[in-house]
């Protein structure tokens, strides 16, 4: 679907209207977020689930939906054994998320192009000695909507760094926000990088939207496991950027056909990227 047909009325106003944006100021503002994330993480947001989950078509058979204390219980609810299955081929990245992914080619540190802007990799990371490591390599962007499993896993076995968490300010990660802002370097993100043997230092960051409490992580440094969960997003739509070094993996030529032609490929969690 082009992105253009996921543009609601409200984002418009917010990023379009000069009234609007007053409005943004506010709610990105991060004791906002937390002050939201108080309230979805409370039993009063239990009203909340009925509508969200009907709203939005979701199918809680799939998923441990038994005793949900609050919202956010619901909205980063756990999947049941075997609805998302890792494909079988050890060798290969699978995708960390379910979600919209667009494909770029790391061009001369610019990876992200959005109409006329354009999103650099040491923007982003907030390191540019990390960011050379990935030229010409190639990035991948998964952009969840609330109706997706919000949590995601590791593409590959290896050993990984600590979290580095940058603070930003948190927006919304639908398209009409990336007209006007540069997005994926305004919001909190974290990521790490995860040595490999077959596919290079492989960096997975987690990008917070607008209304996100936090990310949560559940590892430090050490040793992971393809397909094992990495954690997960609270309320909002959210975003998980790949980065993989050059001539570490193969990625069908289709994802950066359909990027091109702005396009969102969508995936499952556990699916093999290089063969959608």
């Amino acid at each position: 679907m082009n992105n253009k047909n996921n543009e609601s009325v409200s984002l418009r106003f917010l990023y379009g209207n000069p009234v609007g944006r007053l409005a943004l100021k506010l709610l990105t503002a991060r004791w906002i977020s937390k002050l939201c994330g108080v309230y979805l993480d409370s039993p009063l947001s239990k009203s909340l689930i009925k509508k969200f989950v009907s709203k939005n078509n979701i199918d809680l058979n799939d998923f441990e939906a038994d005793n949900f204390k609050c919202f956010n219980d619901c909205f980063c609810r756990k999947i049941k054994e075997g609805k998302r299955p890792i494909d079988e081929d050890e060798s290969e990245l699978i995708s960390p998320c379910d979600g919209l992914l667009s494909a770029y080619h790391i061009n001369d540190d610019t990876v992200i192009p959005v109409k006329q802007s354009r999103y650099s990799i040491s923007s982003l990371l907030e390191n540019e000695e990390l960011a050379k490591e990935y030229k010409d390599g190639i990035c991948l962007v998964f952009r969840l909507c609330v109706n997706h499993y919000h949590r995601y896993c590791y593409p590959m076995d290896g050993e990984k760094g600590e979290n580095i968490f940058i603070k930003g300010k948190l927006h919304t990660v639908r398209p009409i926000a990336l007209e006007v802002y540069p997005v994926f370097t305004r919001n909190c993100r974290e990521y790490t990088v995860i040595e490999t043997e077959k596919h290079g230092k492989l960096l997975q960051m987690e990008v917070g939207a607008m209304l996100v409490g936090k990310i949560k992580n559940l590892h430090g440094k050490g040793r992971v496991m393809r397909g094992e969960e990495k954690g997960m997003f609270l309320y909002g739509g959210s975003t998980v950027i790949m980065l993989i070094q050059k001539d570490r993996a193969v990625i069908d030529e289709k994802l950066f056909i359909n990027t091109e032609k702005e396009i969102e490929t969508p995936i499952l969690m556990g699916q093999r990227i290089s063969k959608i």
